[in-house]
């Protein structure tokens, strides 16, 4: 048994008792019913998780950077080049990206994982490599990999997470690195979700409206090659149409969560994970909090279709797991809520039943 199809077997529901627990000592803390908003939901959800109320502290926390180049690129979905990725990853590596900056302001850790990266890249310590292949093929006219990368990919993914757990983080934040990998997360969320694709493609780094066209072109046409969700397994679909790093976040989103520990997801590459994650084993879902919404659509409208409500709304669309650092200290705030608030008895306060 590979180390994904473990972390689905360990998986467990949240407990609803915990949750149900937080949700009745929030109406008895020193404030009216409701009035602290989705920190509310964010409280009652960390308890869920953690099967306790009140439930720690989600810390420390670990953003993880899977990184991985697209043959779809060949189609001209981006203006920016392949070697991009691999520039991108010394600059990870270096301590010098926007996730680098976010990630000490918050004080969480990050680490690298090349999956499916192009070039050869030099050893760094907070590197790791682990490349299934050096990148994917042309999803317009052929599968991106096969099922066996896809299923290395998510093994790499779930190991990663349970590492990441064991070596004492609380909380595991999504990021990804790939130049042309928002055509593939729009490609797997509109098979997931049935959005067609021209609802569900953006704009990625900026492109201009002719490339767009192309770019739905590209998705549609890999749809149409694939099939849906409902005519094909939700790893086939997975292979056929995604990446390497997104394959691994699906893993890295299963490990999180049979482990027990909340997944704070980024962008439109973590939504299009988290979507096919919950495809491959729905439990995993009680576990995932959405950072942000990205301006990319295909993240609005994956999120709908998980129920989730994210906790913040600043226009981004860079990823790298910048979303979710600039969330992480809300999600904490919800559980130190929870575990420091006074309620109406302790404080002497009367509340507004007596």
């Amino acid at each position: 048994m590979g180390a994904f199809d473990e972390a689905v077997r360990r998986l467990r529901p949240v407990d609803r008792e915990a949750a149900g627990l937080a949700a009745e000592r929030l109406d008895r803390l020193t404030k009216p019913p409701g009035s602290l908003g989705r920190i509310e939901a964010a409280a009652v959800q960390l308890a869920a998780i953690a099967r306790c109320c009140p439930p720690p502290v989600p810390e420390p926390a670990v953003v993880t950077v899977f990184a991985g180049d697209h043959g779809v690129l060949v189609q001209g979905v981006s203006p920016w080049p392949a070697e991009v990725t691999a520039q991108m990853v010394g600059n990870f590596v270096a301590g010098g990206a926007a996730v680098n900056v976010l990630a000490r302001h918050v004080g969480a850790g990050v680490q690298v994982v090349d999956v499916g990266v192009a070039a050869e890249l030099p050893d760094a310590p907070n590197l790791r490599r682990a490349k299934v292949r050096a990148g994917t093929a042309d999803l317009s006219v052929e599968p991106a990999m096969s099922r066996g990368e896809a299923c290395q990919a998510l093994d790499l993914g779930a190991v990663v997470a349970a590492e990441s757990v064991a070596g004492g983080a609380g909380c595991l934040l999504t990021g990804d690195m790939g130049i042309g990998n928002t055509t593939p997360s729009a490609a797997l969320v509109a098979a997931f979700t049935g959005a067609p694709a021209h609802e569900v493609t953006g704009r990625g780094t900026g492109i201009d409206d002719e490339r767009l066209a192309r770019k739905v072109a590209v998705v549609e046409r890999g749809l149409a090659r694939t099939g849906t969700a409902g005519s094909a397994g939700a790893i086939d679909v997975l292979a056929s149409v995604g990446g390497l790093e997104i394959a691994a976040l699906v893993g890295y989103i299963v490990g999180g969560s049979a482990a027990g520990v909340p997944v704070l997801l980024d962008g439109v590459i973590a939504v299009a994970a988290a979507v096919t994650a919950v495809a491959l084993t729905p439990h995993c879902a009680g576990y995932l909090v959405a950072g942000h919404r990205s301006s990319e659509p295909g993240a609005t409208i994956g999120l709908r279709h998980l129920g989730l409500v994210p906790l913040l709304d600043l226009d981004l669309r860079l990823g790298e797991g910048t979303g979710a650092c600039l969330a992480l200290p809300v999600l904490q705030a919800a559980a130190k809520v929870l575990a420091e608030m006074a309620t109406f008895d302790d404080a002497g306060v009367t509340d507004e039943h007596e």
